[in-house]
């Protein structure tokens, strides 16, 4: 799943590619991924886009007056396109949810400064438009997709906790809201977007391997020194995932994250702190991944999904 460093990437790549183009192409694929029928999508068509902003795990894009807002979910990605094809994304044909275009040029029908006013132009460049695909793997089809007057109208971004890396959240900001879900995990702390906005499975665990505690210690028990060295693997995990986005096209993004893990999937391979070996434990549909030696004093936690089983 995209999470917050990998959806800054995109929004970065897309804001360089995006802003002053045009929308030229709205052609939605899986009808089932709009959920939001406020405004139509045919009311982007013509429009400039403003600017790309992200919201936790979601990416907007704004012209005047609308935003299409869009969330990955588990499964999706954006396929870009430095000339998007021709034939339209047709409903029900693979993995395709959207098909966005955009005419990137931006004549104004001004003579060149310097150029007589008088002296003939050359005939126009019709440009190729760029743009994107969203598509969507697998048969759990959660990819979100919003048409909307304001970010604020998409009830995931209504709902969001706080921006873990805005420059005003300090670390005792940060120990009000552990101490506010004191009997919560800590790994379920970190990946719940109404408490932080952005963190997902994969960067708990490498927060939690960074910060050397448990995924399953409560978050009321932490003592000061536990605060601030959570606060700080957060901040440090999240800002060096984001400096290794930053640049990349949307096609290397996903490969990027995995290459960089620490823990996250890693099981069965040697902590690169101490040596350990990397365990795991499984739930029914997710897993998480932790270093005994590093957190939990060389414990091996129970794994969930067996002792489902065994009750």
């Amino acid at each position: 799943m995209p999470e917050l460093p990998e959806v800054e990437g995109l929004r970065r790549f897309l804001a360089g590619e995006l802003v002053g183009a045009t929308v030229a192409r709205a052609e939605l694929a899986a009808f089932s991924a709009l959920k939001a029928f406020a405004m139509p999508l045919s009311s982007l068509l013509g429009q400039e886009v403003e600017r790309v902003e992200r919201r936790g795990k979601f990416i907007g894009i704004g012209v005047d007056g609308a935003w299409l807002a869009f969330h990955l979910a588990r499964a999706g990605w954006l396929r870009w396109y430095d000339t998007v094809p021709v034939a339209p994304a047709r409903p029900g044909k693979g993995p395709i949810a959207l098909r966005m275009g955009f005419d990137p040029s931006t004549g104004s029908g001004q003579a060149p400064e310097g150029l007589d006013e008088g002296a003939p132009l050359a005939e126009p460049v019709e440009a190729s438009p760029i743009g994107f695909d969203l598509t969507e793997a697998g048969t759990q089809k959660k990819l979100a997709i919003y048409v909307v007057p304001r970010l604020e109208d998409v009830p995931g971004i209504a709902t969001l906790g706080a921006d873990p890396l805005a420059s005003d959240f300090t670390v005792d900001d940060f120990g009000e809201v552990l101490g506010e879900h004191g009997r919560t995990q800590l790994k379920g702390v970190l990946r719940d977007q109404r408490i932080f906005a952005g963190i997902g499975n994969a960067y708990s665990d490498e927060i939690l391997q960074a910060a050397g505690l448990s995924p399953f210690k409560l978050a009321g028990t932490l003592a000061s020194e536990d605060v601030d060295r959570l606060y700080s693997a957060m901040r440090d995990e999240l800002a060096g995932a984001i400096e290794r986005a930053s640049g990349l096209p949307p096609k290397e993004l996903k490969d990027d994250k995995r290459n960089s893990m620490r823990v996250h999937g890693k099981k069965g391979q040697p902590c690169p702190t101490c040596g350990t070996t990397v365990a795991e434990v499984s739930f029914a549909d997710s897993f998480l991944n932790y270093c005994p030696t590093c957190q939990t004093g060389g414990k091996i936690l129970a794994d969930r999904r067996m002792s489902k089983l065994l009750k």
